[in-house]
């Protein structure tokens, strides 16, 4: 579907949703449909004019989540919960941007190369593979700094050196605060 302006919803006080455009109730599924189909959505309330895009788009995971349609593995629950927490709250809307951004470009070049693939092959025999997910640690690597279990596994054992490596990790996270500073400018 083309892009299309943003579609606005408005949320009376009987919590009910009214699309702008058609005219017509709709439901969180409806959203979620116009989602997958392409759109830009605000949800806004009808009498204060708040914004509620945010709450809405949390619950129509948390329905699908709860459906067992799960995307989002335990692991980066628990350090999406522990983030709200620590210092990292500053980084993680910036590191989950780019990291969907990256899927998004992955995919776009995954599906431009399926017809390079053999039929009968693996993706990792499909050029540019290795390369993507070469791409895709590096980014981790860097953005994650080492905080939380991102990444979720290595196969390095753990390294000795106590406040050496405090002060270390201490540098990446300044070196990483001040990218993303000169990125919000």
């Amino acid at each position: 579907m083309a892009e299309e302006s943003q579609l606005l919803i408005k949320r009376y006080a009987s919590r009910r949703l009214y699309n702008t455009e058609t005219s017509d109730y709709v439901t969180l599924e409806d959203i979620a449909r116009f989602i997958r189909e392409g759109r830009e959505v605000q949800i806004v309330d009808l009498k204060s004019g708040d914004d509620l895009t945010r709450q809405y788009l949390l619950q129509i995971i948390a329905e699908h989540e709860s459906k067992g349609e799960s995307v989002l593995p335990i692991d980066v629950l628990t350090d999406l919960v522990r983030s709200y927490s620590t210092s990292a709250t500053s980084v993680v809307p910036q590191f989950l941007a780019m990291s969907f951004e990256m899927l998004r470009n992955g995919q776009t070049k995954m599906m431009e190369n399926m017809g390079k693939m053999n039929p009968m092959g693996s993706m990792a025999s499909m050029p540019g593979f290795e390369a993507m997910q070469a791409q895709q640690a590096a980014f981790i690597k860097a953005m994650t700094g080492g905080m939380g279990k991102w990444p979720p596994r290595t196969t390095e054992p753990p390294r000795e050196g106590g406040s050496e490596d405090l002060d270390e990790i201490k540098s990446q996270l300044a070196d990483l605060q001040a990218k993303l500073a000169r990125m919000n400018k």
